[in-house]
């Protein structure tokens, strides 16, 4: 148990993670790693990505998120929204090519926060520095 005045390591689950280290999905995980957050990659076909455990879906990550990060195409999206919602967490971004406006539509519909930007860039980064 964490001493009252630890500070807690900020989560993120990346969803459409990938073991090809040349796919977003996959700079994503290395570039929080890097920043000192707890990545959980969620990929139904990969064991490990990074050497992390990956999990199937995001309703298997097993801690409290801060942060959701979607790689996916937007019909793709649409089927993790609802999974996206219970999760709790405080932002989920759709990256790039992620959303359309039929997932924008659903996402307020459900009533979570997000945003339409890089999450590698938000938190000052560039997905270019993981070649």
């Amino acid at each position: 148990m964490l001493p009252s005045n630890a500070k807690r390591l900020r989560t993120i689950a990346v969803v459409g993670a990938s073991t090809d280290r040349r796919k977003y999905g996959n700079k994503c995980v290395r570039a929080y790693a890097r920043a000192g957050w707890k990545v959980f990659p969620v990929n139904p076909r990969a064991g490990k990505i990074e050497g992390l455990q990956s999990f199937a879906k995001l309703a298997k990550v097993p801690v409290e998120l801060d942060r959701v990060s979607v790689y996916l195409p937007p019909a793709v999206t649409l089927e993790v929204l609802a999974e996206i919602a219970a999760s709790g967490a405080a932002l989920t971004f759709f990256n790039p090519g992620a959303a359309n406006e039929t997932v924008v539509a659903e996402a307020r519909a459900l009533g979570f926060d997000f945003s339409l930007d890089c999450s590698i860039v938000d938190i000052g980064l560039n997905p270019s520095q993981f070649p």
